[in-house]
């Protein structure tokens, strides 16, 4: 009796368990054809991960390039009073200040050419920003991929 139920079982099983159907009159699956079912917001992942690596193979390098070196200072009101000045007039610049004991030094901008520099340079004495000497400091500056294109195709 084990033996006939434990036969009759798997027959029943089988003709339950059917792997494929041949009926496609309700489905809108065409044999040899697979259907793939994702989630969309992953076509926004893929989107936003390829900007950013877009954004890294495009984003800021390093070259020789230059700096002006404008205050070296024991004075830190005066330092930050100055980098608060160039801040706003000249936003698309950066500015770098650097403790090394006991002076605070304040370096500005980016420069390819010792030209631009020196237009710069020029400004600041014109407009008596700073009191000091100012130096042209040569230095491993950042730059942006399409400078970069730029300084290449010269």
């Amino acid at each position: 009796m084990k033996i006939f139920s434990l036969l009759s079982f798997f027959i029943l099983s089988a003709i339950v368990a059917k792997s494929q159907t041949s009926n496609t009159g309700d489905t809108i699956f065409s044999p040899g054809k697979v259907a793939i079912f994702k989630d969309g917001r992953l076509d926004i992942l893929a989107r936003k991960e390829a900007e950013f690596n877009e954004a890294i193979a495009n984003g800021p390098r390093t070259a020789q390039g230059y700096r002006l070196m404008l205050l070296s200072t024991s004075d830190r009101a005066m330092a930050m009073n100055l980098r608060a000045q160039l801040l706003q007039r000249y936003p698309e610049q950066k500015v770098y200040m650097s403790f090394q004991p006991p002076y605070i030094k304040v370096k500005f901008g980016n420069f390819l050419d010792k030209a631009e520099a020196d237009s710069y340079r020029q400004e600041f004495v014109r407009n008596k920003l700073v009191s000091s000497n100012i130096y042209l400091v040569p230095e491993n500056i950042e730059i942006k991929g399409d400078r970069l294109k730029e300084r290449e195709n010269q």
